[in-house]
């Protein structure tokens, strides 16, 4: 493999292993010999039934986790999750991950001040991102006065600022209203698009995953997920994610991916019921 195509994300055979619960006597496989990467400026979704493992295996890529098995790489260097988080990562919640007792501009500089940068420095890189998400004007605002919407912009700032090489996102619209989720799908999008970062983002949203990626891939229902599908998402960028939805092109799509995710979905359902 040549060095330009070395992924900037690589987790090879990755298996999580958990205490024993509700009195099992064997630990709990979370995830099994899972391999998946993403190469640089791609965007990869993943995809598979609730619990299935989703953000276990984007807490190993995050350096939160120390997989019991196999390797993470970022770029070519070796995660040792021991040794601290991965560095070139910005973290994207489900939930906000925003300090309620600071302003909108305070929440965004945090990272930037924590880091060393002098506070007008911080600030002024604040403003001119809070410009490039459409909340201009709103920097002397708490969390609690803005919108489900405003909030999820907020928190794209926070992240974004910090400049990072790769983007792990976990569920992060999964809150918002059809509308506003689509809004902010957009987004994202735009701001992707101007320096293509790399993406892992997690979702439960089959459609939401084929509107923004590049790849889907798809992960059996737990115990001991793993990757059980790869679909390359060949569909013109720049996309809107409502009309592109409604192509031939992507509707052929979903029913390739859901074929593969059917089943898998059911089992999971089914092993809710028993439990």
């Amino acid at each position: 493999m040549a060095p330009t195509d070395v992924p900037a994300l690589a987790l090879a055979d990755i298996t999580c292993r958990f205490a024993a619960r509700d009195g099992a006597r064997e630990p709990y496989t979370a995830v099994a010999n899972a391999t998946l990467s993403v190469a640089k400026g791609e965007f990869v979704s993943v995809v598979g039934p609730t619990g299935c493992g989703k953000s276990t295996l984007l807490n190993v890529a995050a350096g939160l986790l120390e997989p019991s098995l196999g390797t993470v790489d970022v770029f070519g260097e070796r995660l040792i999750s021991a040794e601290g988080v991965n560095r070139r990562a910005g973290y994207m919640f489900q939930a906000d991950a925003l300090m309620p007792w600071r302003t909108g501009i305070d929440n965004v500089v945090a990272g930037l001040e924590f880091r060393g940068v002098p506070r007008s420095d911080a600030v002024a890189q604040a403003e001119a991102w809070l410009r490039r998400v459409g909340l201009a004007g709103f920097g002397d605002r708490y969390p609690h006065q803005m919108s489900g919407g405003m909030r999820k912009r907020l928190a794209l700032a926070q992240t974004l600022i910090l400049s990072p090489d790769i983007l792990l996102m976990d569920e992060p619209f999964s809150a918002l209203d059809v509308q506003t989720r689509q809004l902010m799908e957009n987004e994202l999008l735009a701001l992707w698009a101007e320096d293509r970062k790399s993406v892992l983002f997690i979702t439960h949203d089959l459609e939401e995953a084929i509107a923004l990626s590049d790849r889907v891939v798809v992960l059996s229902a737990g115990p001991a997920t793993r990757p059980i599908g790869d679909f390359k998402v060949d569909l013109p960028r720049p996309r809107d994610v409502s009309e592109i939805r409604m192509t031939p092109a992507f509707l052929t799509l979903h029913r390739e991916i859901w074929a593969a995710m059917k089943e898998e979905v059911l089992k999971a359902y089914a092993a809710q019921k028993v439990a």
